[in-house]
């Protein structure tokens, strides 16, 4: 009697724990570009470089032509892109300098904390570039960096901590420097730490330069290229530019390949976060002279090389029909952001935006428009689709996809446009879609097939791929001017009314979810 009591009461244990489980989801990797514009990739138009791997995803999946970052410059859109909240609504989310602390603090729902809730394992590997440690003090980069992306829902991470052209050039392995000799600590601050401290100002030093700059990457000499910021010390931490690339794809395939060999029933999600095409622009030397287009050109390669031997590993390890995989960029182009590299001398015919106006810090579409696709065979069925989707949406996709409610004020600006993401036949994405520049003082709004451009400052910018002209507002109908050079402002003065008040209506409030 005692044994069949026992019999019964395991049965119950097992259906309740059963019943109580959260469905498991497919495998999710996010492979977000770094600088990549729209018209940069051959299904999206490029004539004078091929992407082979980029376009075989877009051909097997669904390849969006209204497919937006959150903002023009990366840390914002890193930020939004995992916390589903603009960032302009939080301060001080602009691009990072080198020892910025933690931009998203510990307990912050994240795009990774709701899928690890969900029973994900959750890993981020490359660039982070949202900050380290604590707000008072910042990264301790010779003990534990803490808080960082272990503290908001990742299991594992592999860092470049801010991004190449900044230091210091060394990778953060979870919360310590990898291979930090104690003896020879890192240091990292404002002031140049003493007058031997080569930099790109030094005329001895600059004249032996692989990479000269052409405004600002001056302050520290390291693998012969000039950076923002000064460090010193950690010479065996340190790495070279030309192997970031597969350090990425190596520290990513051995996570998956643990992650299969321990026979682990969850799914997992990745963050790819790659370094290509950002400045400087310094590929590993198999992809030199691959294109007619400069280094900027071999790093797209590169980029394009990274995305198939991830999507090898998925298919030698029969995890390609239960892993949707969305690809995109966290802002769109720029030719000189600081190197004399050629992307501006050897461009040519290539159109990096696309048939867009603008590209990284500018509001227009090419800031923020850029290739976006989707992949899950079996399930997403290939096509193009017209639907407006955002990285901003992830984090509320990731919910859904896992059959999770987002309350409060978790997430308050992603929306759930999953059936979009899947190409579900009839679903719809966003009506409409904000985009910040750098620090969110000018934003852009389009609902529909209208764009209103609100700019804060109007002063011209040098040097970027974009100009600015006098006046608050521009207003433009992308259906039939997609390039944004007729300004109807003036023409349409209630519809600039009425979306100028939509427009503040979102910057002033906060989304708050029952």
């Amino acid at each position: 009697m005692a044994r069949c009591l026992l019999f019964v009461l395991i049965v119950i244990v097992s259906l309740n724990s059963q019943l109580n489980a959260k469905p498991a989801g497919p495998n999710v990797i996010v492979i977000m570009a770094d600088d990549l514009g729209y018209g940069d990739v051959s299904c999206y138009g490029a004539t004078e470089l091929q992407t082979p791997n980029i376009d075989q995803l877009a051909k097997e999946g669904m390849r969006f032509t209204s497919g937006y970052c959150s903002a023009s410059t990366c840390t914002p859109t890193r930020y939004t892109f995992l916390t589903g909240k603009y960032g302009f609504r939080q301060k001080g989310v602009g691009i990072a300098p080198p020892s910025a602390p933690a931009i998203i603090q510990p307990n912050t729902t994240t795009i990774a904390s709701i899928l690890r809730d969900a029973g994900y394992a959750t890993a981020v590997v490359g660039k982070w570039h949202l900050g380290l440690g604590p707000q008072e003090t910042g990264p301790d980069w010779n003990g534990d960096i803490k808080p960082g992306p272990l503290e908001i829902g990742f299991d594992y991470s592999f860092l470049l901590p801010t991004t190449n052209d900044r230091v210091p050039s060394v990778y953060v392995l979870n919360h310590r420097v990898l291979n930090l000799d104690p003896k020879d600590p890192l240091w990292v601050g404002r002031k140049r730490p003493g007058p031997d401290h080569p930099t790109g100002t030094d005329p001895k030093t600059r004249a032996k330069l692989k990479m000269d700059w052409s405004h600002g990457h001056n302050s520290t000499v390291h693998n012969g290229i000039g950076r923002i910021g000064f460090f010193s010390g950690g010479h065996a931490a340190r790495w070279r530019d030309e192997d970031l690339a597969d350090q990425w794809l190596e520290r990513s395939n051995e996570w998956i390949e643990n992650h299969v060999k321990q026979k682990n029933e969850k799914p997992f999600f990745l963050f790819f976060a790659s370094h290509d095409c950002h400045v400087p622009r310094m590929p590993h030397e198999r992809f030199h002279g691959k294109t007619k287009l400069g280094f900027r050109g071999d790093a797209i390669v590169q980029l394009d090389w990274c995305v198939g031997e991830l999507i090898k590993t998925l298919k030698r390890l029969k995890l390609d029909n239960n892993t949707l995989v969305v690809f995109c960029s966290d802002n769109g182009p720029v030719l000189d952001d600081g190197y004399k590299d050629g992307a501006k001398e050897k461009l040519g015919k290539h159109k990096p935006a696309g048939p867009y106006r603008g590209g990284k810090y500018s509001i227009f579409e090419g800031g923020t428009r850029t290739p976006f696709i989707t992949w899950l065979p079996g399930t997403i069925k290939p096509g193009v689709s017209d639907e407006i989707v955002t990285t901003t949406d992830l984090p509320a996709c990731a919910a859904a996809l896992t059959g999770q409610s987002l309350k409060g004020n978790e997430c308050p600006d992603s929306f759930n446009v999953l059936d979009a993401l899947l190409g579900k036949p009839g679903a719809k994405g966003r009506d409409h879609v904000i985009s910040q520049d750098n620090r969110g003082g000018n934003l852009g709004y389009r609902h529909g097939d209208w764009k209103l451009l609100s700019f804060q400052n109007a002063k011209p910018m040098k040097r970027l791929t974009f100009e600015k002209k006098a006046g608050k507002y521009q207003l433009y109908n992308l259906a039939s001017d997609p390039g944004e050079r007729k300004n109807l402002f003036d023409k349409e003065p209630e519809r600039a009314r009425k979306m100028i008040t939509e427009l503040e209506k979102i910057r002033a409030a906060n989304r708050t979810r029952p």
